[in-house]
């Protein structure tokens, strides 16, 4: 199982990724807000640890007279997860965990997608699978973005990603979990952490991602072009709680007909 569970008091229930516990099994992203304080308060709102900002697109460091994500959104407080978004092969994707290696004074832990058009975003599974060799072989620790085919997910973890991603639905479209037998088959067969990335569009989405056994859900859009941004994340949190909640559980098997939900052995009548 993929998941280390530690109970004291109050049955708390952690993750482990790349060798650091988390409490949120939410994961958010820093783009598409309005500015910079949105972004701040929608991030706690969210409950989040670890929060993604694309390299590509986001300043941390690389310019000096713009605003710097990282001033509202410190490193001593939150998990910094550069990615890749905007990269379509494999040696844009390698040389932007570079640069983030670099801007964050050696972080190793990343997020790793190279999409193959602008129309689907869906990932390029051939350049996928030949960045996140090179970047294992340079000591990053690899989270990576991917289809939601179960044999693909497995040769990532072989490769040694410390985390697999399978999309939900394509990137921003806000449709759900679209099948939820294969991230469910990835699920059974993962030996580390597992994590629907792409696709969420409401909480109930978050839930189901979270009954199916995923460790946790990153999501972006959803929040950030939500009518309130900042309640769209509160519901988040508490959708993935209880989501988590609800799988460590159990739930009632599927029946066709109906059961009663009180004996009728012994009534006296």
């Amino acid at each position: 199982m993929n998941i280390t569970a530690k109970h004291a008091g109050n049955d708390a229930d952690t993750f482990t990724l790349a060798g650091r516990e988390y409490r949120s099994r939410l994961l958010i992203g820093t783009g598409k807000y309005k500015d910079l304080d949105e972004t701040r308060r929608a991030v706690e709102a969210s409950g989040a640890e670890i929060i993604t900002v694309a390299i590509r697109r986001t300043n941390i460091g690389q310019k000096s007279d713009e605003p710097n994500l990282l001033e509202v959104l410190p490193p001593h407080k939150y998990t910094i997860l550069p990615n890749t978004a905007g990269c379509y092969n494999a040696d844009d994707a390698v040389r932007t965990c570079r640069l983030a290696r670099e801007l964050l004074d050696g972080h190793a832990l990343v997020k790793l997608e190279v999409l193959g058009d602008e129309k689907t975003l869906f990932p390029d599974i051939t350049e996928t699978l030949k960045a996140a060799e090179t970047l294992i072989r340079e000591d990053f620790q690899v989270m990576v973005y991917t289809t939601d085919d179960p044999l693909i997910a497995k040769r990532l973890e072989g490769l040694g990603c410390v985390a697999v991603m399978p999309l939900g639905a394509p990137i921003g479209s806000g449709l759900g979990i679209r099948n939820p037998w294969n991230i469910l088959t990835i699920v059974e067969n993962a030996r580390v952490p597992v994590l629907v990335d792409a696709g969420v569009g409401t909480a109930s989405d978050a839930t189901i991602a979270m009954e199916l056994g995923c460790d946790g859900v990153l999501m972006n859009t959803a929040v950030a072009h939500a009518k309130n941004p900042l309640l769209m994340a509160a519901a988040m949190k508490k959708a993935v709680e209880a989501g988590r909640e609800a799988y460590r559980a159990g739930r009632i098997p599927r029946k066709r007909f109906a059961s009663a939900s009180s004996p009728v052995d012994g009534l006296f009548f």
